[in-house]
């Protein structure tokens, strides 16, 4: 039975009044272990590509789980992402294999697109022996934003030998019901690319951080700055039920990638979750309070552009960081390039 820490462990917690939100204890955490990527989804969170780098070590990823459990006790949960993080098996399985050994909690998921999966034989190995140091679940990204790089049939394959080797109901595809009904996006043109994806934003909306903030959000914007003048970030900072990590040891609070809270390779992330405050540092203190709004003002008084429209507040809050990263400020926090599209 692993210990857990109490909430008001964290010293902001240990300030608030009982009836006031607390800062949630961390249940999960993504280990980023690569940007890198076959593919340069539009809708991507992060900038994942090709020419993105970065590789997480393995005593990173440990330091982060054992980290975790710290935390969390026996609810600590943790996956693998990325990029994709087949492009680094070896990687990936000596990882999986330390915390296994350690008897770390078990391995949550493996997220990937695969691209892959074009050997059966290499297929069935690889789930096997991820299946033999705990993998719970494999989880395969597929849509028309993935279908625009990765075969058809290699997420067929994939999917298919998965469900032999770990049981089906290990097996979860995002989103299965284009698996049946593949668009063809691969061999459309660009306008007929935009209808497709397009309606898939309709029927499964992204969250627009990263590469999709920059190239779709203005195809979803509705809404003036002024609808967003009263959106605080309290709740979103304070309800994050975990972290993710990049492969530098940043550490994203829930879904915001691109602003770092800590670092592990400088402070285990127990230590920054028991130390960090959200209404303190300058940074944070103006999402907690005034949400993205709260930077306009020195945004535009430095040449800011603000746009007519946005598609939602992460929209918002995306565009402006994008901006401050090319001025370089707020740094460390508004880092590092891969998420920006700086490589």
């Amino acid at each position: 039975m692993f210990a857990m820490y109490e909430l008001n462990d964290n010293l902001f917690n240990h300030r608030r009044q009982r009836h006031q939100p607390k800062l949630k204890r961390w249940r999960y955490a993504g280990l980023i272990l690569t940007y890198r990527c076959t593919a340069a989804c539009r809708f991507c969170y992060y900038s994942c590509s090709p020419q993105a780098t970065g590789l997480m070590s393995a005593a990173t990823a440990i330091e982060a789980w054992e980290g975790l459990v710290r935390i969390a006790g026996e609810n600590a949960k943790v996956h693998i992402t990325g990029g994709e993080p087949f492009l680094y098996f070896e990687r990936l399985s000596e990882i999986a294999e330390q915390a296994h050994q350690l008897k770390l909690t078990g391995l949550d998921s493996v997220e990937t697109n695969a691209d892959w999966g074009e050997n059966e034989r290499e297929i069935s190995d690889k789930l096997k022996f991820l299946d033999s140091v705990g993998l719970d679940r494999l989880k395969i990204s597929w849509d028309p934003f993935h279908e625009e790089f990765v075969e058809f049939r290699c997420v067929q394959r994939l999917s298919t030998i998965a469900r032999k080797v770990l049981g089906p109901e290990r097996v979860l595809i995002r989103w299965e019901h284009y698996l049946t009904h593949p668009s063809g996006i691969r061999s459309k043109n660009e306008p007929e690319k935009h209808v497709i994806l397009q309606e898939a934003l309709k029927s499964d909306p992204c969250r627009f951080t990263g590469r999709a903030a920059e190239t779709l959000g203005q195809w979803t914007a509705q809404y003036p700055v002024e609808y967003f003048q009263r959106q605080q970030c309290q709740n979103a900072l304070l309800s994050a039920k975990g972290v993710h990590i990049d492969p530098y040891g940043n550490v994203f609070n829930g879904q915001c990638s691109g602003m770092v809270i800590g670092n592990i390779t400088q402070k285990p992330l127990d230590a920054l979750w028991k130390t960090w405050q959200p209404d303190q540092d300058e940074f944070w203190k103006i999402l907690y309070l005034s949400g993205p709004c709260g930077f306009i003002d020195q945004a535009c008084g430095i040449g800011y552009p603000l746009r007519e429209k946005y598609a939602s507040k992460c929209h918002l809050c995306t565009d402006i960081r994008r901006f401050f990263f090319d001025k370089s400020l707020y740094s460390p926090i508004i880092t590092p390039k891969d998420c920006y599209g700086k490589y």
